[in-house]
């Protein structure tokens, strides 16, 4: 009985282990990698992502949800926090309904 329990103990742990894992793809260690921060980020590889909104802050943020979806379609959401990218740079446009705004960023995993 008690190795059984321990056979269980030890499997749910290794369940718990492989999903955290698996919401990492694999693929962003084909690029050149470093430490900064106590964070693991991308050393020379940007990512984009654009959006448009009625405020500069509205469209800021629909540029960071566009980043970030598509850095978790890549890589997988450990590397798609905006907030934890590095080099971020921001640009806008002023445009007829109000603001469009394209972002760059290195991701970093959190």
């Amino acid at each position: 009985m008690r190795c059984a329990r321990f056979a269980i103990i030890a499997i749910g742990s290794l369940a718990v282990s492989a999903g955290a894992l698996a919401d990492d793809t694999g693929l962003a260690y084909s690029h050149d990698l470093r430490k900064e921060g106590g964070r693991l980020c991308m050393s020379d590889h940007y990512h984009s992502g654009s959006g448009s909104g009625r405020t500069k802050a509205a469209a800021q943020a629909a540029a960071a949800r566009s980043w970030a979806d598509f850095t978790n379609f890549e890589y997988g959401s450990v590397w798609a926090r905006w907030s934890l990218a590095r080099s971020k740079s921001v640009r806008y446009t002023k445009a007829e309904s109000g603001w469009s705004a394209d972002v760059d960023g290195r991701p970093c995993r959190g």
